[in-house]
């Protein structure tokens, strides 16, 4: 995808975003259920860290501490911050060199990707605290999506050992889509699911397992699944 693309689809996530963190304190105060233990107000404290943390990289191109979010007001204090952030975000040099948590080569554009992403499943976070609809995403985002988790965060789980290393492979397929096969060696299991359902699934926002079809060693690809494949 192209770094105007994934402009667009932060620049619209963050405008509903902003619009749904604009909520009484009561509606702020409900548990968020993809995210144990958050309330709504917690998820926009989230998002707000993130953004200054990944403004503040992208600014300077080197690793800063991520700053901590304040113990009330989280959703004010992230609608103070998410025009600036967009303006460094729309402002960045995709090519330039940066410090980031992905594979080489460590350019600016990272952000764009990750940032999109991390807007696109935190608003459908707030949607489902909030008993709304979830929105709709494009294809192509999905797929890009999938193969974020599958390509950039699944493999950094496993350098930092913060899941255990498959000793098999899996394969995760997308009909009318593509494959992605993780693991060493053929593969004795595959996941298969619509492309909502995966992309979805592989942030813990929908059930693989009673969603999508597991064929071959179910038992082995749910406990891949169990990852955990993202942070």
């Amino acid at each position: 995808m192209s770094p105007d693309r994934y402009l667009a689809e932060l620049a619209a996530s963050l405008d509903r975003l902003c619009t749904l963190a604009r909520q009484p304190e009561d509606m702020l105060a409900r548990p968020v259920p993809a995210c144990h233990g958050w309330t709504l107000d917690q998820l926009f404290g989230h998002l707000g860290s993130i953004e200054r943390w990944a403004a503040t990289v992208v600014r300077g191109g080197t690793f800063v501490a991520e700053p901590p979010p304040p113990a009330k007001g989280a959703a004010g204090w992230f609608l103070e911050g998410a025009a600036p952030f967009l303006a460094t975000m729309t402002a960045l040099d995709p090519g330039k060199r940066c410090w980031n948590f992905g594979p080489p080569p460590r350019t600016a554009g990272f952000w764009l990707r990750r940032q999109a992403h991390e807007h696109a499943i935190h608003l459908i976070d707030a949607c489902q605290a909030l008993g709304l609809e979830i929105p709709a995403l494009g294809e192509d985002f999905m797929l890009d999506g999938v193969d974020e988790v599958l390509t950039m965060f699944t493999p950094r789980q496993l350098r930092l050992d913060r899941m255990p290393h498959p000793d098999k492979a899996v394969t995760f397929h997308v009909p009318g889509a593509r494959n992605w096969t993780l693991g060493p060696g053929p593969a004795v299991a595959t996941v298969t699911a619509p492309l909502p359902v995966m992309y979805l699934g592989l942030w813990g926002r929908s059930d693989l397992q009673t969603a999508g079809v597991i064929e071959g060693d179910t038992a082995f690809a749910l406990r891949v699944l169990r990852g955990p494949l993202t942070p």
